[in-house]
């Protein structure tokens, strides 16, 4: 069973992950001074509002730690940081110490150059879509209407490394078996994971093998992390490990590598963890919840194991609040955002790999083994610059070429075209059984596009 769920629109500064762009181009200081200023007066209404800050390693994120301190704290926050650390740190800190929200500094995978700004509403979740339309509404308002805090109610800084370490003792409590004598290999994308994973594993008894462990402020996701996977790839089979974790800028993200550098992704770590809970009762309403973006390989294979699928829209805001709405216990991108909601709110890197691992260990099979059940099959994804998303969505020929080349497939593939939630753009992907023919259906929609006057 499928069901779909339609993608909701884009706000003007806040996308689904947070509030993106340019350090000082388009994510500026002013911004992050607003941002600070809204929420420190937004949670201050009838109480001292109390704001948790974590960040990456990027250099920016420094600079954007102390511009929202001073917007926060100008309106009377008292705010808290746990400097370098990941997101879902922030999203556990937030919920278990009753702050009144959390904010991550950082652009996730993106380059050392982009940043962003994540606020997590007091139950640990990415904040709702209303509240991130009134902080909008006072970064363009023509004047600043919020009231500055004065003499004893102007707001205080604590130094809160406790809360990481909180955390990181989380982490190890949910391990249910010691990891002594596995060779794990750690790429950490000089990013959030240096302040805790490796501690994790070692604490663990694994043998740890660390790579990308040493952030400048410019080197984060440079070459290294879930989006350059084939240097983990490379380090796993020089060094004999057993398996490897890569993990994103902030780390709530992560691939596996299995013991002969084979990559397994985001649906791959679904379909592992999801026929894994199954077995041991875990899995609530029998269910994985992934976006739209998943590979057709994951749906055959949990169909084969009597699985059922959910699908969202793209971003693990919507994986999560489906899978609160409906109570499953797993869900996730094909990016590597795994949510395991029993443990925690949010996607999170470092406790996938520990989910990995209690498969791993408690199967006695390797990762390899656990991944020959899935099947991905050949994808293609094409972004089109259009002129109008709206008049490329709703155009009739379009329309017809994708309908056609769905009956085409049958259901031995499926083509997805749909509109970028933040730039000018239409993504055009084809699952199918050979390379060759994404290709052919892939390129049909965008010649339909062009022929139309609809891509530039």
């Amino acid at each position: 069973m499928s069901k779909d769920r339609k993608e909701e629109d884009m706000g003007k500064y806040f996308g689904t992950d947070g509030f993106r762009g340019e350090a000082n181009v388009n994510l500026t200081v002013d911004h992050a001074f607003k941002v600070g200023r809204f929420v420190g007066y937004y949670y201050g209404r009838d109480h001292k509002a109390r704001v948790v800050i974590g960040k990456d390693t990027r250099r920016s994120s420094y600079m954007f730690e102390y511009a929202l301190v001073a917007g926060l704290t100008a309106s009377g926050a008292d705010v808290s940081l746990l400097h370098v650390t990941t997101t879902p740190s922030v999203a556990y800190v937030v919920k278990t110490e009753g702050f009144d929200c959390g904010i991550m500094i950082s652009a996730s995978h993106n380059p050392f150059y982009d940043n962003g700004i994540k606020i997590i509403n007091a139950s640990g979740c990415k904040l709702e879509a209303e509240v991130e339309d009134k902080i909008e509404a006072y970064i363009d308002a023509p004047e600043d209407t919020i009231p500055l805090a004065t003499r004893e109610d102007v707001g205080r800084t604590f130094d809160h490394a406790i809360g990481r370490h909180r955390y990181i003792g989380y982490l190890m409590s949910l391990a249910k078996r010691s990891f002594k004598g596995i060779k794990v290999g750690l790429d950490l994308a000089n990013g959030s994971a240096t302040t805790v994973a490796k501690g994790v594993f070692d604490a663990l008894g694994a043998r740890t093998y660390v790579m990308g462990n040493d952030p400048d402020g410019t080197n984060i996701n440079a070459g290294v992390g879930s989006t350059h996977v084939d240097a983990l790839r490379k380090f796993v089979v020089e060094n004999g490990l057993d398996v490897g974790f890569a993990y994103d800028g902030d780390a709530d993200r992560c691939f596996a590598v299995d013991e002969k550098g084979n990559l397994v992704d985001g649906d791959m770590i679904m379909y592992i963890c999801g026929v894994y809970m199954k077995e041991h009762g875990e899995l609530n309403g029998n269910t994985v919840v992934s976006t739209v973006m998943s590979n057709l390989g994951l749906y055959k294979a949990l169909q084969k194991k009597g699985i059922e699928s959910v699908k969202t829209a793209v971003g693990d805001k919507y994986v999560n609040e489906c899978m609160v709405a409906n109570g499953f216990s797993l869900g996730g991108e094909q990016s590597g955002h795994i949510i395991f909601s029993k443990y925690a709110t949010t996607g999170d890197g470092i406790l996938t790999s520990l989910m990995i691992m209690e498969a791993m260990l408690e199967s006695k099979q390797t990762l390899n083994e656990l991944s020959k059940g899935i099947k991905i099959y050949p994808q293609l994804l094409v972004n089109v610059r259009v002129k109008d998303k709206k008049a490329a969505m709703e155009d009739e020929v379009v329309r017809n070429a994708i309908s056609e080349i769905e009956k085409n497939l049958g259901d031995d593939g499926r083509i997805l075209v749909r509109q970028s939630g933040t730039e000018p753009v239409i993504r055009v992907m084809a699952e199918a059984p050979t390379d060759e023919l994404c290709g052919k259906y892939v390129y049909e929609i965008i010649d339909v596009m062009k022929s139309r006057g609809l891509a530039l």
